[in-house]
């Protein structure tokens, strides 16, 4: 087998593995939003517990770049992929890491009553969770145009982040007896909008993949 057809093979196996540590990234987070709406107390649990895939996915991802750089002849534009490969799952388990967080949050907060409906958070999750489907996308099909409009709704959950904080600031004010609730309610919008931030990150490396330039969509 000649070195192209070995690098060309480990690509597509790279590619592989990031949509697969993507999708269950993505899964934690959607499991962890249910087990917040539920107060699955098993289920928060359990998110924790699976942690322990993704980060070996991530392991693998890390063990064929280390055998590509290496071992193979990887032209500019396959180094691209390599690289970008690479730093899009640093993203994509910080992304599982937040979801974890979610799940400890949901721990502390336990099964007792909640101070307000859990309602506009799981609509800021479903706005994260549909631009990580878009970028999985993005990156699968190598669209640019596609990473960018995945980017630019990181504004709307930017948005409805702002609105949430000073709604749980006000109910601070109002209910100090459900301080700790309130608190952890609060970590758990800046964990979701956190995996906004690191999905626009990826389309940053879906762009610098695909056109070799780095471009800040933070911006």
């Amino acid at each position: 087998m000649s070195i192209r057809t070995t690098l060309d093979k480990d690509l597509v196996r790279l590619k592989e593995l990031l949509v697969e540590m993507v999708e269950q990234s993505k899964a934690a987070v959607e499991k962890s939003v249910q087990s917040l709406v539920q107060q699955d107390i098993e289920l928060a649990q359990q998110i924790i517990k699976d942690d322990v895939k993704i980060n070996e996915l991530e392991e693998q991802i890390n063990n064929i770049v280390i055998h590509l750089i290496a071992q193979q002849q990887p032209v500019a534009s396959d180094l691209r992929k390599i690289i970008a490969a690479l730093k899009i799952s640093n993203d994509v388990e910080r992304i599982g890491d937040l979801a974890v967080n979610i799940a400890k949050s949901i721990l502390h907060i336990g099964d007792g009553p909640l101070i307000k409906p859990i309602v506009e958070i799981p609509k800021m999750a479903d706005m994260a969770l549909d631009m990580l489907k878009d970028v999985i996308k993005a990156y699968h099909e190598e669209d640019v145009e596609l990473a960018i409009r995945t980017a630019e709704a990181d504004d709307a959950v930017d948005q409805l982040y702002g609105k949430l904080i000073k709604e749980l600031l006000q109910l601070m004010i109002s209910h100090p007896e459900s301080l700790s609730q309130i608190t952890q309610l609060s970590f758990i919008c800046r964990h979701i909008e956190r995996v906004a931030d690191h999905t626009t990150n990826m389309a940053e490396h879906i762009i610098y993949m695909v056109k070799g330039k780095k471009i800040d969509l933070n911006a």
